[in-house]
């Protein structure tokens, strides 16, 4: 395709975040007009660009979706021109081909209130609905609790069963029946969809009405209307098909493949299966990533020859032919260097060159970056709670901190002389409590010893729970795991936190201390320091930090030829917390004495390679809902995510990869709430990406979210709650109303109002506005 005409078919495509879709008409791409999106013809495909913007960066996923009953020539157009649009945008873009009845997560979460499957397509006439258009009959099956799908089925009570949500749509009036067996976050998500249906195709004027199945004879005139279009039943209605799920583990078994086009032939050879590496991908070469056979990655190397990077989602369709994968398989192919967040998140560790971590602008010196830190206040992590979840910091750690060891299953206070001491045979809770606009906010932190026993483990848990219930559920709780401490963790000792690797800090100890001891000390400033004690060897020893040799007869300051100053002057300051300040003798590598090398058993090999800046994984925040309420652990994505999509009946995951959130709604059941903290462990465990298990979890009630938490949201409202009605009883409160056009009652006289409308039910009736207010044939149900 020529540039120019490129330029001509893309000639929508901006560089604004937002959805285009494309329908494909006679092989041509006709644009779908906007307030028909998230309406697919089962005869058509399409084509679909997201633009998202993060600061300058612009990235693009293009989604070629397939109707089930579109022809193979509108398939071949679609993908034809999704290469074409990937081309246009310089090959930078995410393709993803979506099926009908099988789309991606990603899809699904352009599509806030649903997706509707239409009968027919273009060669049957269909044409993309236009606004208040009442030539309507249809019957909507609707499934779905995050993101819903709604269908067309067969006008009549076989289409029914008891789980699920109906629309009935007439044009002017949409009846929706609840299934007994839905449960309230269904209803609601059918209500918006049909709100939608009411706001988008009909311009505001149609009716909705709501049939709760479990009791239908509470809507008489609701039911007569159901009857009077899809006749009497006359058979008991069945549960319905279960929702198809795939469970987490069968998503975590990964087998990475070598893909080669030599003499047009494919020949796919086994590179290695999970845990995968990122060293494994070769910029010269295109590769499948099969993950367990419910997706399909295609990567493609930055060298890789053109015709074998343009025939890479062909290749994908021949491979899932050729290991009988069903031809619905989701296949999503991805560029060298432009990955999608999802495929980042099957390596164990993936990283961008140039990126640093830490508060603050990187200025490059040589290849060496430098970080200016800035100061952490409060009121500013809670008026910026994005830079807040950036850094994982609530506030700089000024506020109180109180500390009790597990001891014989008790707690026990710490001397807080001793705060910032932390021994592997022991388990610790921290309060920590700081203030956010005069109110007291708490974090409470479980730090669980490598060697503490497991009954030791379980009364650190079960302790922190009924300390959680003395300050009224309002801290938010932190698992800690030995070594795995978070950066405001580190911050309340203000650079003095010290990590023994066994023993205890009990009185009456029977274990006599070492006579030598050897910590590693990482850290550049009072946020980030601490000192882990190694094995006393030479082994140990890293180039790139500073340790402290411990002996009855002194401490030695050991400077490795990669710290910097700002490293040697915290280690300074550990010297105070484990000897005597001013105490120490600093000895520069290459300059140790032979007493030095006797003291650690001998000069041995250590680590010596440069480190020349720190790298921190690439990987974008994604929010889950898990459930295992099957017997099977099921981990369902929900993307495009916003603060909406926490429902007060949910327990949610956020994963930031260094660290995993669980949200408990309110409402949410016992047994969700008692394991929240399994689900974590689950999710871990059950990762592709082969998690370090001992990732620091954070457990957050809802109404107590901390700014590390309601900074990865966009414009996070700390008013805006989810609010489950009874829609039932709202509009059946209402269906004896008459209703007028709003112009005949808005700023009226009592003597200027419609006959039949009673002035003094007017108090009343505002009391219904919040959650339902009639006009013309229709019903606003807001939560």
């Amino acid at each position: 395709n020529h540039p120019s005409n490129m330029e001509y078919t893309f000639k929508a495509v901006t560089h604004s975040p937002g959805i285009i879709i494309w329908r494909i008409e006679k092989m041509e791409l006709v644009q779908v007009p906007e307030k028909s999106y998230g309406n697919f013809y089962e005869g058509d495909c399409y084509v679909l660009l997201s633009t998202q913007k993060a600061g300058s960066a612009v990235s693009y996923d293009i989604h070629y979706w397939i109707g089930s009953e579109s022809t193979q020539d509108e398939q071949g157009a679609a993908a034809v021109y999704t290469i074409q649009l990937d081309e246009f945008l310089g090959s930078t873009p995410v393709q993803h081909r979506e099926v009908q009845n099988h789309e991606s997560d990603t899809f699904r979460g352009y599509f806030k209130q649903g997706i509707i499957y239409k009968k027919g397509g273009v060669a049957s006439g269909m044409r993309h609905t236009e606004t208040n258009t009442y030539d309507v009959k249809r019957l909507l099956h609707v499934k779905g609790r995050k993101r819903v799908i709604a269908k067309e089925v067969e006008m009549s009570w076989k289409s029914f069963n008891l789980g699920d949500v109906f629309l009935l749509d007439m044009g002017k009036t949409i009846v929706q029946w609840n299934g007994p067996k839905c449960n309230r976050q269904e209803k609601l998500k059918g209500m918006l969809l049909a709100k939608d249906i009411r706001d988008r195709e009909r311009g505001g004027r149609a009716e909705i009405r709501v049939v709760e199945g479990e009791a239908e004879s509470n809507s008489p005139h609701n039911m007569e209307i159901l009857n009077g279009v899809l006749g009497e039943r006359t058979s008991r209605l069945t549960d319905g098909p279960p929702d198809a799920t795939v469970d987490q583990q069968q998503k975590s078994n990964l087998t990475l493949y070598h893909v080669s086009d030599n003499d047009g032939q494919m020949k796919v050879t086994e590179v290695a299966t999970r845990p995968l590496i990122q060293d494994l991908l070769n910029h010269d070469d295109c590769y499948f990533l099969d993950q367990g056979g419910t997706k399909i990655f295609v990567w493609k190397g930055k060298k890789a020859n053109k015709a074998e990077r343009q025939a890479a989602m062909t290749r994908a369709l021949e491979f899932i032919k050729a290991k009988k994968y069903p031809i619905t398989t989701n296949v999503e192919t991805v560029n060298d260097g432009a990955e999608s967040a999802l495929f980042k998140q099957l390596f164990q560790r993936w990283t961008v060159k140039d990126q640093t971590q830490g508060l603050g602008k990187v200025h490059t010196r040589g290849k060496v970056a430098h970080i200016t830190q800035e100061k952490f206040d409060a009121s500013l992590m809670h008026m910026m709670p994005e830079v807040a979840a950036q850094e994982r910091m609530v506030d700089d750690g000024t506020g109180q901190v109180e500390v009790w060891r597990i001891e014989n299953l008790e707690l026990v206070p710490v001397d807080p002389g001793c705060y910032g001491y932390f021994y592997g045979g022991d388990c610790y809770l921290i309060l920590y409590t700081y203030f956010v606009n005069s109110k007291k906010c708490y974090l409470l932190y479980m730090w669980q010893g490598r060697h503490a026993t497991q009954d030791e483990l379980a009364a650190s848990a079960f302790q922190a729970v009924d300390l959680d219930q003395r300050y009224g559920g309002e801290p938010v709780q932190v698992r800690v795991t030995m070594g795995k401490e978070p950066r405001h963790f580190m911050a309340m000792f203000k650079g003095k936190m010290v990590i023994y690797e066994g023993g205890t800090s009990r009185k009456g100890s029977s274990d006599p201390e070492p006579p030598i001891r050897l910590f590693q000390v990482r850290g550049s400033d009072p946020f980030n320091t601490k000192a882990v004690e190694v094995t006393a060897l030479a082994s140990s020893l890293n180039s790139n930090d500073v340790f402290l040799l411990k002996s009855q007869a002194g401490i030695y300051l050991w400077c490795g030829k990669g710290s910097s100053g700002d490293e040697r002057a915290m280690a300074k300051e550990v010297v105070s917390v484990i000897g005597k300040k001013d105490s120490e003798e600093i000895v520069a590598e290459g300059q140790e004495s032979v007493e030095f090398w006797d003291m650690l058993g001998g000069k041995a090999p250590y680590a010596s390679d440069k480190r020349l800046q720190q790298t921190v994984s690439d990987h974008q925040p994604r929010l889950f809902e898990c459930s295992n309420k099957t017997g099977r652990f099921i981990v369902t994505e929900v993307t495009q995510f916003t603060q909406d999509d926490l429902n007060e009946d949910d327990v949610m995951l956020l994963d930031t990869w260094d660290q995993v959130f669980l949200w408990i709604g309110k409402e949410a059941n016992e047994v969700e709430r008692k394991e929240a903290m399994v689900t974590s462990h689950e999710y871990l465990r059950t990762h592709p990406g082969d998690r370090d298990p001992d990732t620091p979890t954070v457990l957050i009630k809802q109404g107590f979210e901390p700014p590390t938490f309601t900074g990865w949201f966009t414009a996070w409202d700390p008013s805006n709650i989810t609010i489950y009605i009874d829609v039932q009883n709202c509009v059946e409160s209402v269906k004896s109303y008459q209703c007028f056009p709003p112009d005949d009652l808005v700023n009226k006289l009592a003597s200027e109002l419609p006959e039949g409308v009673d002035p003094t039910e007017k108090e009343v009736t505002c009391v219904c506005v919040c959650v339902c207010v009639c006009v013309p044939n229709n019903c606003l149900i807001n939560h």
